[in-house]
C-alpha cells in the first residue's frame, strides 16, 4: 500500500485539478501505459481515467510491440481510436542488440515495427544505439549504417526516426549523442533525464547540448544513485527542464516512471537490476496513476 505522503500528494493533485492551470494548453500528455498493466483494456482505462490522449506503445497483452503482426496491430490501432486514443510513437526495442550480431534479424524486425507503426500512424518511432560498441571509428560507422537503414524503413512507414539516450548502449552520454545527431542529420533525439542521470550525466548540461535535436521528451526522474522516483523527486532536472522544453517548442511529453516493476522491464532493462525509491506500491496502476499526479503538479 502507498505511504501516507503519497496519500497526500495525490489529494493536493486533485483537488489543484480543478483550479489550476495546467500547460496542457502547450503539452500534450503521453504515457507508456503498459507500466500501469499489460492488458491492453486496462492501459485504455488508465489513460482515460487520467486524461491522457496518446500512448507509446511498447507492450500490450503480454507482447513487445516487435512481435506484432499486422492483423494484431490493426486490431489495435481500432481498440485505441475507438477510445479517443493516439499512438504518439512505437517504442520499439530497436538498436538493443550488440552491434557486433547479425544486422539481418534486427534489420527483420524493425521493417515489422515500420510497419506496424504505418498501421497506427505512429508520428515516431522510438529507437537506441545498440550495445558493444568500442571507441574505433569503424564501430562507429557501423552504427551509422545500422541506424541509417532503420531510418529508410521508418520515412517508408511516414514516421520519424527518434534516438534515445540510454545506458550501455553507444549513445548513453550527451557527447556521444552528439557526435551520433552530427552524423545522422535525418534522426531525431528523445531526450530522457533519469537515463543521463544514470550515466552520471547532468541533464541540464546534456539539454544545453543537444535541444536543438530533440524532438519530444521522455519524463522520468531518479536520484544520484540511479533509483528512478515520481518526477521532480530525483535531480533529473525536471523543474528546470520543462520550462526550457516549453521554450524549444516540444509538445508531447511521455510519461515513463519507472516507479514499480512491470511486465517486460527486465528484458528492457538488459537483466539488470532496476532499482526505485523508497515509494511502494500496491499494483502498477496505483504507480502509474501516482506518477501521473506528480507531473501534473510540475506542470501546475
Amino acid at each position: 500500500m502507498i505511504g501516507v505522503d503519497v496519500c497526500v500528494i495525490m489529494v493536493l493533485c486533485m483537488k489543484m485539478k480543478g483550479t489550476v492551470k495546467y500547460m496542457s494548453d502547450i503539452f500534450s500528455l503521453c504515457a507508456f501505459a503498459d507500466e500501469a498493466t499489460p492488458a491492453v483494456d486496462g492501459q485504455i482505462r488508465a489513460l482515460t481515467e487520467n486524461g491522457i490522449g496518446l500512448i507509446e506503445l511498447r507492450g500490450v497483452d503480454g507482447k513487445n510491440v516487435a512481435e506484432l503482426t499486422a492483423s494484431e496491430a490493426r486490431e489495435l490501432h481500432r481498440r485505441f481510436d475507438g477510445s479517443g486514443i493516439a499512438v504518439w510513437s512505437i517504442g520499439s526495442p530497436a538498436g538493443k542488440s550488440n552491434i557486433r550480431d547479425d544486422f539481418g534479424k534486427a534489420r527483420d524486425e524493425f521493417a515489422r515495427i515500420a510497419e506496424t507503426a504505418e498501421i497506427m500512424g505512429a508520428r515516431c518511432i522510438r529507437m537506441f544505439s545498440f550495445y558493444g560498441a568500442d571507441e574505433s571509428s569503424a564501430c562507429f560507422d557501423e552504427i551509422c549504417r545500422r541506424i541509417d537503414i532503420f531510418g529508410e524503413l521508418a520515412r517508408g512507414s511516414g514516421a520519424l526516426l527518434c534516438h534515445e539516450n540510454e545506458k550501455k548502449i553507444y549513445g548513453d552520454t550527451p557527447s556521444r549523442c552528439r557526435r551520433l545527431l552530427d552524423a545522422l542529420p535525418d534522426i531525431h533525439a528523445v531526450f530522457d533525464p533519469a537515463n543521463f542521470v544514470q550515466c552520471h550525466s547532468d541533464p541540464l548540461e546534456a539539454w544545453q547540448l543537444l535541444s536543438d535535436r530533440v524532438f519530444y521528451a521522455h519524463i522520468k526522474d531518479a536520484t544520484a544513485d540511479g533509483a528512478n522516483v515520481p518526477a521532480g523527486q530525483g535531480v533529473g532536472r525536471l523543474p528546470e527542464l520543462i520550462p526550457l522544453f516549453r521554450e524549444a517548442g516540444i509538445k508531447v511529453l511521455t510519461l515513463e516512471p519507472h516507479l514499480t516493476h512491470f511486465t517486460g522491464l527486465s528484458a528492457l532493462e538488459g537483466g539488470a537490476e532496476h532499482k526505485t525509491g523508497c515509494l511502494h506500491f500496491a499494483d502498477g496502476r496505483e504507480a502509474f496513476d501516482y506518477a501521473v499526479g506528480a507531473l501534473r503538479h510540475l506542470l501546475a
